[in-house]
């Protein structure tokens, strides 16, 4: 790799505003033109300027140094607003104590009870769907992985919140809040202020979303703890225990807890929801790969109607469908670090304090990495001569890749796998189906007909 770059800057910058209405107008194709003007490219919008690491080295340097690259920047600071200071959000100085205090959710020996939840959620909501029918596959994808989430952070009857409306009005707020964040990344923190409908639907949501979780936190806290949910782990850990030469630390407060809740909801939901709805729809637009993954899902399950943790290791080509869904949509397609001291990346010093943005989008997409970057070929991931697995940043790296990368992966295979088994997923309208580059990299919508296959013998 190169170990120099051209420090370039964007071009066509407007006063005041700068690079924002590119940004806001077409923010994937302005990325995908930033690599031609070197592998670093400064870029503006409002009154806040950014660098753009264009390389996957430099990318590297950039995760691998969580104390010099910290979690910042315009993005994170929106981020925060709906996270707190939960672990994808918080400081260097908090996100140790936080990860070793969350880490034993997402022990190993955890996955087989929460592939279980995963399984009983996906086989509960394409329970209602109908042989013939249509279904927004974003809202129903989203609702499977909202239900796994509540149900792996609360524990209990996952019909409970679902039927009295509750999870409804929680994935509402939820998603009007994620839709605000990127667009008042964008602007001066002024805007915050002005009246504007945006603005007052934005604040109602998060106070409500918030609220919701603080409620779900006390109703949870007077009843009796569980070991098998998240929920019950972060009360019951009364503090951080020495080892490894560390001293001890405090445990979670009441607020931190609350932070943990809604960032694992927000992760859970949307990454995971807009994973599953990206491999349907590519699926459907790929038949030929669609009958391999049919043929492979009938002869792991051998007729059991929903895939579980005994069924994982086998299913090597729905995993590698959902990793290049993955590579070519990832949700968190662009992020931001802050720097807190002057450094060095590609031989050009970044003072302290500098917005540096990257983009897995923009790297997953370098035909040097992945060659023909623009064609679905899950096939990439199953030979020897994979793509290097740290051009992949789907889930970041370093220090603070996502804790919760194998229970995504996990839920995903399994409901994928699920969902083929028993039902053929078909465009509903001839409609292009485009990404919206909001919070996470989704289609605006996505109408699917529901063809049952146990019905249809001849389907294949």
């Amino acid at each position: 790799m190169k170990t120099t770059c051209a420090y370039g800057v964007a071009p066509r910058a407007l006063p005041v505003l700068g690079h924002a209405l590119p940004l806001l107008r077409d923010p994937l194709g302005f990325l995908a033109a930033l690599p031609g003007h070197g592998d670093l490219v400064q870029v503006r919008f409002g009154p806040h300027r950014a660098v753009v690491v264009c390389d996957p080295e430099l990318t590297r340097q950039v995760l691998r140094d969580d104390r010099t690259f910290d979690k910042g920047g315009p993005l994170y600071d929106r981020i925060r607003e709906l996270t707190g200071n939960g672990l994808a959000s918080c400081p260097y100085s908090d996100h140790r104590r936080q990860r070793r205090l969350l880490q034993p959710a997402f022990h190993p020996a955890r996955m087989p009870g929460y592939a279980e939840t995963m399984r009983r959620q996906v086989t509960e909501v394409t329970g209602a769907w109908t042989d013939g029918g249509t279904v927004d596959v974003i809202t129903e994808m989203h609702t499977i992985s909202a239900r796994t989430t509540i149900v792996t952070m609360f524990g209990g009857d996952p019909a409970r919140p679902a039927g009295s409306g509750e999870l409804a009005r929680l994935m509402d707020d939820f998603a009007a809040v994620v839709a605000g964040i990127p667009r008042r990344a964008l602007l001066p923190p002024s805007a915050d202020r002005l009246p504007t409908p945006a603005n007052r639907r934005y604040d109602r949501a998060r106070a409500r979303l918030r609220t919701a979780i603080d409620r779900l936190v006390t109703d949870h806290r007077s009843g009796e703890l569980h070991d098998g949910d998240l929920l019950s782990m972060l009360l019951s850990a009364g503090h951080d225990p020495p080892g490894d030469g560390r001293p001890g630390g405090r445990g979670l407060t009441d607020d931190e807890i609350a932070d943990q809740l809604v960032t694992f909801f927000a992760a859970g939901t949307e990454n995971t929801g807009t994973t599953l709805a990206w491999s349907l729809h590519l699926l459907a637009r790929h038949p030929h790969v669609a009958r391999r993954v049919r043929a492979e899902v009938d002869a792991v399950l051998d007729g059991a109607p929903a895939a579980g943790p005994e069924h994982l290791p086998a299913l090597a080509l729905t995993g590698a469908v959902v990793t290049e869904a993955l590579r070519l949509y990832p949700p968190a397609w662009v992020l931001t670090r802050t720097t807190t001291d002057d450094t060095r990346l590609g031989g050009h010093t970044i003072p302290a304090g500098t917005a540096v943005v990257y983009s897995a989008y923009l790297l997953h997409r370098r035909p040097d990495l992945f060659p023909d970057p623009e064609r679905f070929h899950p096939d990439r991931w199953l030979t020897g001569d994979a793509p290097h697995r740290t051009a992949f940043v789907a889930f970041g790296g370093g220090p603070r890749k996502c804790i919760g990368d194998v229970f995504a992966l996990t839920e995903a295979t399994l409901v994928l796998a699920t969902i083929v088994a028993g039902w053929d997923l078909r465009p509903a309208d001839g409609r292009p189906v485009r990404p919206v580059p909001r919070l996470a990299l989704s289609p605006q919508e996505l109408p699917m007909r529901t063809v049952a296959r146990a019905r249809r013998p001849d389907a294949d």
